[in-house]
């Protein structure tokens, strides 16, 4: 890229740190598609859940939904989010990698927190929990390599567009939704699916905007 091209988005990135909006939100559609493909009724697990935003979007579909939150602050405010919606429970803990039993869950769910733990770990402590035909649904975050460069470039240009959209003012301060802890990714997007094709034999996989990519694995049904 020519270095006028890298003066452009270097300041179109100023711009949208001005006006910053929660690129999660944007999956909320994708991870409620496939909760309600479980069934109606659906034991859900948010591992990650944030300040609750996704919690009570999925509660309307699962008849039991657990949100798990290691961060103390961020956990009181995913409560204060669910007060009231009697099918969600938040647990200010982390995710148990070691975690091993029957099988409680028809839909387990990572946004933007599978780069938070050992990956080949928790896929395979996510698999552990899921019942026969049950989904993982993950909307991740990898470092970037020369092949998102297009995904980038792309998503930096509608970042720009989205955030002024929402909040035509200039912020002082993130919204409450991006309040949470976060960490860098270690992992590229190839290296991630490396891991998960072996761990997760035929979980489908593919790069998406705002510096996500989304996966779904679906448990082999009951014998």
């Amino acid at each position: 890229m020519s270095r006028r091209g890298m003066q452009v988005l270097a300041a179109l990135g100023r711009f949208s740190d001005e006006h910053p909006w929660s690129h999660n939100d944007v999956y909320a559609p994708f991870v409620l598609w496939h909760a309600r493909r479980a069934g109606r009724g659906a034991a859900v697990l948010d591992v990650g859940c944030g300040t609750g935003t996704l919690l009570r979007r999925l509660a309307r579909i699962g008849s039991a939904v657990v949100g798990l939150e290691p961060d103390a602050r961020t956990a009181a405010l995913a409560r204060a989010n669910v007060t009231g919606v009697r099918n969600v429970a938040v647990r200010e803990e982390p995710f148990d990698l070691a975690v091993r039993g029957e099988p409680c869950y028809d839909v387990v769910t990572f946004v933007a927190s599978l780069h938070h733990l050992p990956l080949a770990q928790a896929l395979e402590a996510a698999r552990s929990l899921l019942r026969p035909s049950g989904r993982l649904v993950i909307v991740g975050i990898a470092r970037e390599e020369p092949r998102d460069l297009a995904w980038s470039i792309a998503s930096v240009i509608l970042n720009a567009g989205i955030g002024v959209v929402r909040h035509p003012r200039r912020a002082v301060a993130p919204p409450q939704s991006m309040t949470a802890p976060t960490a860098t990714p270690l992992l590229t997007f190839s290296e991630v699916h490396g891991v998960a094709r072996r761990a997760l034999p035929g979980i489908k996989m593919q790069r998406s905007l705002f510096w996500r990519y989304v996966a779904v694995w679906v448990a082999p049904p009951a014998q």
